[in-house]
């Protein structure tokens, strides 16, 4: 019988706490998340250095709780998993250091994980992944579509070109005035509003899977400017729905269009994006249509948290990874 891997993850790549304690990659005995929204929100987005000293101030609760919940002591856990990039320089080096720390006490093998690796294994809770897979990733820092062919691997399809996703959410989020986080902000305006206004998609030519948002970031703040120059009062729910249109239409027809080209068994989505409700329900709509089988991680498993750090930290840990106590904070760490 082989013996259970129980990881423990630690996340803090930008402004959540988080620790949590999983067995064999698939299974949450304890996902403890301690968010900073409310402290970042008056200045409309995350400010590093506030960051860092609430991870600080943070970190050993957390790591307690997430051991009061799971109901397992020291000497059942294998391995400590965390990330080590890409993120806010000095709030990654918090979850290292600390990472560290604990792997020399406790004399535990430590794995460096990198943080979207993360974010595609959080699928893997739902369901075991089956190979070929792509996985479209949509985050505030990133906008890639990635093909697996085996646990590990991974192989860039397409990028975003300028700005990702996210990004443009957050950006135009500020331009309507909306409360940081933007992102959620849009997705809940858009279901209330219409798509009136027909801004821009960017295709790239028929065989790209990379991606583009900037053009249509621009589009939206000129409307916006050339509006408030004639005094013509916009619909800020209109903007939202027809800004949202345009950028799950694209999303959804690149990634459809690959999953039939590399003929790939799963589709998964991931990063903070994925918990947008018109991304979710146009996904679902396309992929049940073509027949291809299609994760979503659940809403609390899209945005960072320490659970998919283990998961993906599992994976390495089984293939011989390990990372010794000069492991350092990488805050560009690349996926490939």
């Amino acid at each position: 019988m082989t013996k259970d891997n129980i990881i423990l993850g630690i996340e803090t790549s930008c402004d959540e706490t988080a620790v949590a304690i999983v067995k064999n990659g698939t299974n949450i005995l304890s996902n403890v998340v301690a968010s900073q929204i409310e402290s970042h929100k008056r200045f409309g987005g995350v400010v590093p250095e506030i960051a860092s000293r609430h991870h600080v101030e943070q970190m050993t609760v957390v790591l307690e709780e997430a051991f009061n919940q799971a109901e397992v002591d020291w000497e059942e856990i294998d391995a400590i998993a965390v990330t080590e990039g890409p993120g806010l320089v000095g709030a990654l080096l918090v979850g290292v250091n600390a990472a560290k720390a604990l792997a020399f006490a406790k004399r535990k093998p430590l794995v460096g994980v990198q943080h979207i690796a993360g974010h595609i294994y959080a699928n893997r809770f739902q369901q075991e992944f089956e190979f070929p897979l792509l996985a479209l990733i949509v985050s505030g820092g990133h906008t890639e579509l990635i093909l697996m062919k085996e646990h590990g691997s991974f192989e860039l399809i397409g990028e975003t070109l300028d700005d990702a996703a996210g990004e443009a959410y957050d950006k135009v989020a500020r331009m309507l005035d909306l409360p940081y986080p933007g992102g959620p902000e849009i997705d809940r305006l858009a279901e209330q509003g219409e798509e009136t206004i027909d801004f821009p998609r960017a295709w790239l030519g028929e065989e790209s899977y990379d991606f583009s948002f900037s053009g249509l970031k621009s589009a939206v703040i000129n409307k916006i400017h050339n509006a408030g120059q004639r005094g013509e009062v916009l619909k800020k729910e209109d903007i939202a729905a027809s800004f949202q249109a345009s950028v799950v239409e694209v999303l959804t027809a690149k990634t459809l269009r690959a999953a039939k080209e590399y003929n790939v068994k799963q589709v998964i989505v991931a990063g903070g994006v994925a918990a947008n409700k018109g991304l979710r329900n146009e996904l679902q709509k396309q992929f049940n249509e073509a027949q291809i089988p299609l994760l979503i991680p659940p809403l609390a498993l899209c945005t960072d948290n320490a659970a998919m750090i283990a998961a993906a930290g599992t994976i390495a840990y089984q293939q011989g990874k390990r990372a010794g106590l000069d492991l350092n904070a990488n805050p560009s760490l690349e996926l490939i």
